[in-house]
């Protein structure tokens, strides 16, 4: 996002108040730069408010300079609704959220992930449940999405962050600030190796009313959410009745009948939520939502289904010659595990662009990844093609 895109979006994310009228405006005018080019007129006929046509003549210099500031930063972004890579899972919610700021790494947004969410004050057992369930599905390759919270969030995050694998948190404060504060590590040690996300414009501190319309962000951007330890009435919930609103699975782990931080999850077992025991249940149940990102991805990377049936395939050649950058990314790859930088300085291609490709690649079954390093599956024989419909 160029500079001057950029500090237009910053005022459209500054105008605040509903999103749906500046999403709509994105949509008719393609772009920030040329939707506040528009003029008033377009943004009433779109459906803005008085009191956001007022912000957007006049917009808070503060807030669009801390935000450019901000993006001139190493690794941190602006995800617009009207941008590419603005994950699809998020689309589908009822209330998508107009941009999405990011400190690490935005194709991650695509991964597929499980939102693992439950109890600030868990018993040691739940702790353990969630670090467990955790690094079981990042060492399968599935992402752990959580809210930084303390307790359940925190061990998830930990979880997969000791194995290696993909964590992404998505908070109710500004991307840049980390909550609770004795997180401010765990938060950057996500930054630096996965995402952390929020809505809100960097600085933004922390206000109640802000982690519930987060909690939506949360769900929406996983293939399910499952819920360890709640009580009757938590924010775990509230997040598991989003996802469910979302058409997401929903799963919960039971606990003892004498333990009221497990009453949550035994009522949302009630009502309808998938009972697990472990994180190979949860995996065998998230084929159909994961088949949907698969296909999306497929898209956004303009790979056709049926693209050169005709064309020889082999070990060392398995992509179709429509796809160099595949070629060169397969040719890059060894079966020795191999970072980011080095596939960088291999191919030639962004950081953006092989984290999309590799996802796709590890989707299929191509790709394995452990500790962030990429390798070639030993088990992998003659495919039909990485970005081909099977």
């Amino acid at each position: 996002m160029d500079t001057n895109e950029a500090a237009a979006m910053a005022r459209l994310v500054a105008a605040g108040g509903g999103s749906a009228a500046r999403r709509a405006l994105l949509d008719a005018h393609g772009c920030a730069a040329d939707a506040l080019a528009a003029g008033t007129g377009a943004w009433r006929a779109s459906g803005l408010d008085a009191i956001q046509v007022e912000r957007l003549r006049s917009p808070d210099s503060d807030a669009v300079r801390r935000t450019c500031d901000y993006l001139g930063r190493p690794g941190c972004h602006l995800v617009g609704w009207h941008d590419a890579d603005y994950p699809p899972l998020l689309r589908r919610i009822s209330s998508p959220p107009l941009a999405l700021f990011v400190a690490g790494e935005p194709a991650l947004l695509w991964h597929p992930a499980v939102a693992v969410v439950g109890s600030r004050a868990p018993t040691t057992g739940g702790r353990d449940t969630a670090r467990d369930f955790a690094r079981s599905l990042a060492r399968a390759g599935i992402g752990v999405t959580s809210g930084l919270a303390a307790g359940i969030d925190t061990a998830a995050h930990d979880g997969a962050l000791d194995v290696g694998g993909v964590t992404v948190a998505v908070l109710g404060t500004g991307s840049d600030v980390p909550y609770p504060r004795s997180n401010t590590a765990l938060h950057a040690r996500i930054a630096a190796t996965g995402a952390v996300v929020s809505e809100h414009p960097p600085g933004t501190g922390p206000r109640r009313e802000h982690f519930p319309s987060r909690n939506r962000i949360l769900a929406g951007l996983a293939l399910a959410t499952l819920v360890i330890e709640a009580a009757e009435r938590s924010g775990a919930l509230i997040t598991a009745r989003m996802a469910g609103d979302a058409g997401r699975d929903v799963f919960a782990v039971p606990g003892s009948i004498h333990n009221p931080k497990a009453r949550g999850c035994h009522r949302l077992i009630r009502d309808g939520a998938g009972l697990v025991a472990s994180a190979e249940e949860v995996m065998a149940l998230l084929g159909p939502m994961a088949l949907s990102l698969h296909a999306v991805l497929q898209e956004r990377l303009n790979v056709p289904s049926s693209a050169l049936v005709e064309t020889p395939v082999s070990r060392d050649n398995p992509f179709p010659v429509a796809s160099p950058d595949y070629h060169c990314l397969w040719n890059a790859l060894g079966h020795d595990p191999t970072g980011m930088d080095s596939l960088v300085e291999r191919t030639g291609l962004t950081p953006a662009g092989l984290s999309s490709m590799l996802l796709l690649m590890e989707l299929e079954g191509r790709v394995a990844v452990e500790h962030g390093r990429y390798s070639r599956k030993s088990c992998h024989h003659a495919p039909a093609g990485a970005g081909r419909g099977k």
